[in-house]
């Protein structure tokens, strides 16, 4: 895998809000520690690690239970759902993501949401079915969501006005326009922008940005997917958040370590600190391959 250089560190600290560090430590991309280490070396002093199925899930509250730059989030990837369904494994997942819900340091379910890119109209019933269970089990537990909505905004919007969204909710990867930015920051929802901002072909995502309130702004890599420009194409990882975040200080004309403040103090609102509820815990759980993103 092909890294790019460090960039220059932040003066002040901020949290990347959605990474993938179990996808690393396979002898070509960093292992978690690696990861944390170059991340906290540029100025990112803690990650959400977020899981897509029972296993990841079950690492990441492991693993954040022991490692103080590490919270959890844990929820079933809604293109799992409908072979989980099929199955009739979808309850007993659901059932394991409630459970690990409830562990120390777990901040958050997700990523949770719809998927109408990668699944066809077969497999939607399905995935709502899943959406609205993680719905249930984030209010249950007093925990945040974070919502996974590709080619979806219509349904995902209309499910958490009908069900009714946790009270700090997270779109993971914001990929709406300034109009869906808008409408949900009306409601209190948070938009998380990952490397795609940065993109030529994604104006649509700097409009957004220019119409958010700065107090419902985070920001995340998706590691190792979604490298911010000029890095498109290669590995990402929490340690290029700072290309980010000063591209969307530029664009909305603020100062670098300004909007870092803000957006530091916005990740706290809706997750709390990095520095409570550490344990000791088990030999933390082996994961098999995990393809999806």
């Amino acid at each position: 895998m092909s890294y790019p250089a460090p960039p220059e560190a932040l003066t002040v600290p901020v949290y990347d809000n959605h990474t993938h560090l179990e996808m690393g430590g396979d002898g070509s991309r960093l292992d978690y520690s690696e990861a944390l280490d170059l991340a906290g070396s540029v100025g990112v002093r803690g990650v959400v690690q977020v899981g897509t199925d029972v296993a990841s899930s079950r690492w990441s509250a492991e693993m954040a239970a022991r490692e103080p730059r590490m919270l959890a989030a844990v929820a079933i990837h809604p293109n799992d759902a409908p072979e989980l369904e099929a199955a009739g494994t979808l309850d007993a997942s659901l059932a394991e993501i409630d459970e690990l819900a409830g562990r120390p340091r777990v901040r958050a379910v997700g990523e949770t949401g719809l998927d109408f890119f990668r699944t066809g109209e077969e497999g939607r019933a399905a995935q709502f079915r899943s959406f609205e269970a993680h719905i249930e089990i984030a209010k249950r537990h007093g925990l945040a969501l974070q919502i996974h909505d590709r080619d979806a905004h219509d349904a995902v919007i209309e499910t958490l006005l009908r069900v009714g969204a946790p009270e700090r909710t997270v779109f993971h990867c914001f990929s709406g326009d300034a109009d869906m930015a808008r409408l949900c920051t009306d409601n209190g929802w948070y938009l998380s922008f990952a490397g795609t901002v940065t993109f030529k072909n994604a104006p649509n995502l700097r409009e957004a940005l220019e119409a958010a309130p700065r107090d419902r702004i985070l920001i995340e890599t998706d590691a190792p997917y979604l490298t911010p420009a000029p890095h498109r194409g290669r590995t990402n990882a929490s340690y290029l958040i700072p290309v980010t975040l000063r591209f969307m200080a530029e664009h909305i004309g603020t100062e670098p370590s300004l909007l870092a403040a803000q957006i530091a103090s916005n990740t706290e609102a809706v997750y709390g600190s990095w520095d409570t509820d550490l344990v000791s815990t088990p030999p933390v759980s082996s994961l098999p391959p995990h393809p999806i993103a």
